[in-house]
């Protein structure tokens, strides 16, 4: 895909939605990290909006989270309003265009442009830390209020480890995990066993955007959520899938450019500080708690193992699948739900 002409493929994506307005220029402003490239689109007559390929997963996927996107984001109301980019759309669907050519399968839907003010600081303070704990309680509960008139997501963390536990039974699996096949499946094993025993049919579940690092959402001088971009790792889940990145937001090392995942900011004193705040505006219950390191688990074999390749540079992808076996894994059996349980006072 390396040698696939983007710009060409805006084109012709643009042109198929609305051939009387010209483009004048695109420009890549991809985080350059994923298989997915975002482009700024300038017009002849001044306007831009913003476009996403991507040529990862299933196309289905694609234009079903993007649906559930546009639905979130038009009915999430004040504060959160204006929270999330808006899809473009046609005929009262989210537009999304498929190109195929030989084998290249690409997707493309368009964006209006967000806005954004301030970043987090690589390191937050208290009071920072318990600001932003209210304030993504009040998200997420917005979000939960909102997923009943959601469109149904056929994606799920149980499928997803499926089709991992699946991959690892074809030679192309078995061919790259190697010698870890077998660790695979019993972590796999663990998950859906775990998953089922504390989460399935007893928490909620509503959208969640995952991956939370400060390049990806802005704030206003007070801390309030002001805007969310960067949607690959969307999906309808529980809440909890959110709070790993989150304690590493808040993390006492901050923000690095150099990072591995590994599990101790779920444990810190800072991440209970971010707790305590979010569970006092939309309260959490003990299988929640526990659930965290599953939660954790999942986000390891699913983005790190299954689709690592995807998301980080190849180097970078190396480092971390060497670590997950080496470090991650093994430490899920030092997480402490107790002492999360007992500061929440649950």
């Amino acid at each position: 895909m390396r040698l696939v002409d983007y710009h060409s493929i805006i084109k012709k994506a643009w042109a198929d939605f609305d051939p009387s307005v010209s483009i004048h220029t695109i420009e890549d402003i991809s985080a350059r990290v994923s298989t997915n490239h975002v482009f700024r689109v300038r017009f002849e007559d001044g306007g831009h909006i913003i476009a996403k390929l991507s040529y990862f997963g299933k196309y289905e996927h694609f234009l079903e989270d993007h649906r559930i996107i546009h639905a979130l984001a038009n009915n999430l109301l004040f504060p959160f309003e204006n929270v999330l980019a808006k899809s473009l759309v046609r005929d009262g669907q989210v537009y999304t265009y498929r190109y195929k050519n030989g084998y290249i399968d690409a997707w493309v839907v368009f964006y209006n442009p967000i806005r954004i003010q301030q970043k987090l600081p690589r390191r937050l303070e208290d009071h920072q830390i318990q600001m932003l704990g209210r304030q993504i309680a009040k998200f997420h509960k917005a979000c939960s209020r909102v997923s009943p008139v959601l469109p149904k997501s056929g994606k799920t963390l149980r499928s997803d480890i499926w089709d991992l536990l699946d991959l690892l039974d074809t030679e192309a699996g078995q061919f790259e995990h190697r010698m870890h096949v077998e660790e695979l499946k019993r972590q796999g094993n663990l998950f859906l066993e775990n998953r089922q025993k504390l989460v399935a049919g007893i928490v909620e579940t509503m959208p969640v955007f995952v991956d939370w690092n400060i390049g990806n959402f802005s704030v206003t001088p007070n801390f309030e959520l002001y805007s969310r971009w960067d949607y690959d790792w969307f999906r309808v889940s529980y809440r909890v899938m959110d709070f790993y990145f989150f304690s590493r937001v808040v993390s006492n090392v901050g923000d690095r450019t150099v990072f591995s995942y590994v599990i101790g900011p779920l444990m810190e004193e800072r991440f209970l500080l971010f707790l305590k705040e979010y569970h006092a505006v939309y309260p959490l219950t003990e299988n929640e708690i526990r659930f965290l390191p599953e939660a954790y688990r999942f986000f390891i074999l699913n983005y790190v193992i299954k689709y690592g390749r995807y998301f980080f540079h190849r180097t970078y992808a190396t480092k971390l699948q060497r670590e997950a076996y080496q470090t991650y894994f093994p430490s899920i059996e030092t997480f402490d739900a107790e002492k999360i349980l007992k500061a929440l006072g649950i």
